[in-house]
């Protein structure tokens, strides 16, 4: 991979090996070439990878939102690793160093680039998102500037836990969270867990998570959720699971997040959260859904989204250093760089169940 994320000759530092999803379930570990080293580049030697909700899209269903894949495509893009060599202009950096890399090169030219708001651009190229080859290899060339130095204290496999904790720390400032700021959250999957984190990190004084899974719920509660609720997948319950949401906050809900992205969890949050408040779409369970949006806006919910993130790594590094957000505990299993266990690590971050954050170890 490297900037502008295509393969391509002038491969470095001898043989360099890749996970490759080249049909429907199918992942091989293949050669993958790297380009030239830029001026403003440096070579990285992948470290720890994260499989993302994304990555198991890809691989169960060749697409991802309006994302295709129709061609072989190096999976992944959730990594830090040690820096093995720098361009000749890379004046922060230096080989040795380990850093935790943000994995979208954005074009800095477009109207939202030039606002700040880099992570619309529609020139985007991300890690292994569709036609851009991602990280899960031995080595990557990527932009010094979207390498970021790891603390003493911060671990190689918390580095690439930046990229999820990033989701939940854009989530939390889109939606002002504060001291103030009653938090319900929908969903205790990775990113729901990473969104607690985040909301309690920014102050939210009290957090209730949803889900329909007792172990994740317990997961939750054990990262500082204040309450949990367990809940149906059936849409006629909402009514009724709207009032014990509300019961188990005890206080008016100002911020709901959606984690899941579905019909029921997106109603669900539109009916729990207080007049005035703010419904935050984090998940993408639907490409579209059916909500009762009207009887949401006749109590001026505010109904916001999020798209990636944009400079959340100096934070995430920032509340990992200090100790007020500790990943540690998402990451439930571990998988070394073969053929057999990177199908392994596959199965087991789409079974779900007990598998929270599946890392490789490379």
């Amino acid at each position: 991979m490297g900037k502008g994320g295509m393969s391509l000759e002038g491969e470095e530092g001898g043989e360099n090996m890749a996970a490759w999803l080249v049909g429907l379930n199918t992942l091989k570990i293949q050669p993958f070439s790297l380009p030239p080293l830029g001026p403003h580049d440096v070579r990285v030697r992948m470290k720890a990878v994260g499989i993302c909700g994304s990555d198991v899209h890809y691989l169960k269903t060749l697409r991802c939102a309006h994302f295709v894949v129709k061609e072989p495509m190096v999976i992944g893009h959730e990594c830090a690793g040690i820096i093995e060599e720098v361009g000749s202009e890379v004046r922060n950096l230096v080989p040795g160093d380990r850093v935790a890399l943000e994995p979208g090169i954005s074009c800095w030219r477009c109207d939202y680039c030039r606002e700040g708001r880099y992570n619309l651009c529609p020139d985007m190229k991300f890690f292994a998102t569709p036609p851009v080859h991602g990280s899960l290899a031995n080595q990557v060339v990527h932009p010094a500037d979207l390498c970021f130095k790891l603390p003493d204290n911060v671990s190689l496999e918390e580095g690439a836990m930046c990229e999820p904790l990033s989701v939940g720390i854009h989530a939390c400032r889109r939606a002002s969270i504060g001291p103030e700021t009653n938090v319900l959250v929908m969903g205790a999957g990775p990113i729901g867990l990473v969104t607690i984190l985040a909301a309690r990190a920014f102050g939210a004084p009290r957090i209730i998570i949803v889900d329909v899974d007792n172990h994740r719920l317990s997961v939750a509660k054990n990262l500082g959720a204040d309450a949990i609720v367990k809940v149906s997948t059936k849409l006629e319950d909402i009514e009724d699971e709207v009032i014990m949401i509300q019961n188990a906050m005890g206080v008016p809900i100002d911020v709901s997040f959606d984690c899941a992205g579905f019909n029921k969890t997106m109603s669900t949050a539109l009916g729990a959260t207080r007049a005035g408040g703010k419904v935050c779409l984090v998940g993408m369970g639907h490409n579209e859904m059916t909500i009762p949006i009207t009887p949401a806006a006749a109590r001026e919910v505010d109904v916001i989204g999020i798209f990636r993130y944009k400079n959340t790594w100096p934070l995430c590094l920032e509340f990992l250093t200090s100790g007020k957000i500790d990943v540690k505990p998402l990451i439930t299993h571990r998988f070394s760089f073969s053929q057999k266990e990177v199908e392994e690590a596959f199965e087991t971050s789409a079974r779900g169940g007990d598998a929270i954050k599946v890392m490789f170890n490379l």
